[in-house]
């Protein structure tokens, strides 16, 4: 049985610095021990300095090690903890010429093997069946949290919407996404028909740059969209950052032990540039990336358009004017802003709070709350993409706005041994008022994303909802959004005036902890990818290919027209 949370957390030392990494993990769990778990070839505990993992490849259906090897630091204590053997471009040849034995047609469409759809179906029971079993989840909410670090409630969430979304297509469900639709002709025989069709050979995630947001979803992420690609036929290459690539490597071969064909999928570790070079000998007819606009609009143009983009945003809040369940709306609004450290692609990066709320304790209560997060339990910890110093620099310049103030963190984590190449500081909120933040000197200082426990937070009064829409309507990036108003006018005047693709409204609104029921993706951008959803799946994997059946009978009597 799960041991109970709060009594473990109590067994925990102070003295953090001192501790090794995997005492991190101890206090949570099952007792069913790892070697039960067949398709597993590391142990979450056990990875250290001491007794590192390894990350291998996988092409053409084999798994192999290169004579290349990045070695990764453990994120909570600096020691070298797990070695990932890449691929430099003189070993890419494999995997061109995997990809160049997919046809354009794809692995499976409606008219070829379409038993594959079944497979599919049947490859998603057993892998959902399997994620719902406690020593398994636990495995993977384990190996998560080492490279990943945050608490052990986000990570086993992250595994339990990765079963719920394998569980969602299977049986028939795969096939299901492929439905077709007729439309009759203008003449007996005659019957237009549009299916969806694969690309054939794709790839994802890029993953090429340093700043990627697939690091704190190293599970969900990567699995929903690598069986997307699957689902409608396709032969993806499979490129995760090496920083956490070794958990999707134990989930694809978690999927081979559900009857996955083994030359399904491409696994591939390398740096930036290898990668760009396969993709520019190999063609693939569809790149999905995730990760900067700066490597997206790159590969957009190396690419000819070729791409489908899940980027991040700069996602707001906006609390209406009616006020309603304080304690509550404060507790999701701590909860998006610093749940895993801040560093998911729909993390709260800024907060507009109408006037009225300035009468309650929302200020004090998001400073209390804030403050209950810990090293210990990973409820703050690690930031993987920017170092402490980038982070306290940006409040510096912040606070150099005209009255702007620092309300609550500002500081680096105390008693840690994180190392410097990662980010350590305390959840953090900077306050700038709302006509500073307008001013063009600012805007792109106040709304550049900081991929951590970082907000800024900002008030209007009731005149003042235009220029919160002004101030949405200039962000180049639109995911997620809140709306936490119940008054339905307040709600039509501010959702009828934004963008953001995935937008929550109600008391109830967040930003972050999408499951998989619902479409999750940015809006307004022709590139822009969805996930999670059978939407998300055609739209993103497949293209639409229209057949126009006329097979007769030519009229009696026919004759050649003149011509025209």
């Amino acid at each position: 049985q799960k041991r109970n949370m709060s009594s473990s957390l109590l067994r925990i030392k102070a003295n953090v610095a001192r501790k090794p990494a995997s005492t991190y993990l101890a206090s949570f769990g099952f007792s069913r021990l790892i070697h039960s778990l067949q398709f597993a070839t590391v142990k979450a505990e056990e990875i250290s300095g001491s007794k590192p993992a390894e990350v291998q490849n996988l092409v053409q259906g084999k798994w192999f090690k290169s004579t290349n090897w990045n070695t990764i630091v453990d994120p909570l204590n600096g020691e070298s903890f797990i070695k990932v053997s890449e691929v430099d471009e003189s070993g890419i040849k494999p995997f061109v010429e995997s990809l160049a034995k997919c046809p354009k047609h794809g692995m499976h469409n409606p008219f070829k093997s379409p038993e594959r759809y079944l497979l599919y179906g049947d490859i998603s029971s057993k892998a959902g069946h399997m994620l719902s079993l406690p020593e398994v989840s636990d495995f993977f909410a384990k190996l998560i949290q080492r490279v990943a670090p945050k608490s052990y409630q986000q990570a086993l969430g992250e595994v339990y919407v990765t079963g719920k979304f394998l569980e969602n297509f299977s049986a028939d469900q795969v096939r299901f996404l492929a439905r077709s639709f007729g439309v009759p002709g203008n003449h007996l025989g005659q019957q237009s028909h549009g299916f969806r069709w694969p690309y054939g050979p794709v790839r994802y995630p890029s993953n090429m740059c340093c700043s990627d947001y697939t690091f704190q979803l190293p599970l969900e992420i990567p699995l929903l969209q690598l069986m997307g690609a699957l689902y409608m036929g396709n032969k993806p290459i499979l490129k995760v950052d090496s920083k956490v690539s070794i958990v999707m490597e134990q989930m694809l071969r978690l999927l081979h032990d559900c009857g996955m064909p083994v030359e399904d999928v491409d696994f591939i570790n390398s740096d930036g540039k290898t990668m760009n070079k396969i993709l520019l000998e190999a063609k693939p007819r569809m790149t999905l990336f995730t990760g900067s606009s700066r490597v997206a609009n790159k590969l957009a143009d190396d690419l000819n358009g070729k791409v489908k983009l899940e980027d991040a945003g700069f996602d707001w809040k906006i609390l209406g004017p009616d006020v309603h369940e304080v304690d509550y709306v404060s507790w999701v609004c701590d909860q998006d802003a610093y749940a895993c450290s801040g560093q998911k692609c729909s993390a709260q990066s800024m907060l507009f709070v109408h006037e009225n709320w300035s009468k309650t304790s929302l200020m004090r209560q998001l400073s209390d709350l804030a403050a209950r997060r810990k090293l210990e339990d990973l409820t703050i910890g690690p930031v993987l993409t920017f170092t402490t110093e980038a982070m306290l620099d940006h409040m510096k310049k912040l606070l150099q706005i005209p009255g702007s103030k620092l309300l609550f963190g500002g500081e680096e984590l105390e008693n840690h041994t994180i190392p410097k190449v990662y980010g350590a500081i305390k959840p953090t909120a900077v306050f700038v008022p709302i006509e500073e933040i307008l001013k063009g000197e600012n805007y792109e200082l106040v709304t550049k994303e900081i991929f951590g426990p970082f907000q800024i937070i900002t008030e209007y009064k009731e005149n003042q909802l235009p220029l919160v829409l002004e101030a949405l309507e200039r962000m180049h990036a639109h995911l997620t959004a809140a709306v936490v108003s119940n008054d339905p006018l307040f709600i039509q005047e501010v959702v009828g005036n934004t963008v953001n693709g995935t937008t929550y409204a109600g008391l109830r609104a967040r930003t972050t902890g999408a499951p998989q029921n619902h479409w999750f993706g940015p809006a307004g951008d022709p590139r822009g990818a969805g996930i999670g959803t059978p939407e998300a799946i055609k739209l993103v994997w497949s293209c639409h290919r229209e057949v126009i059946y006329d097979v007769g009978p030519v009229p009696h009597k026919w004759q050649i027209p003149p011509s025209t």
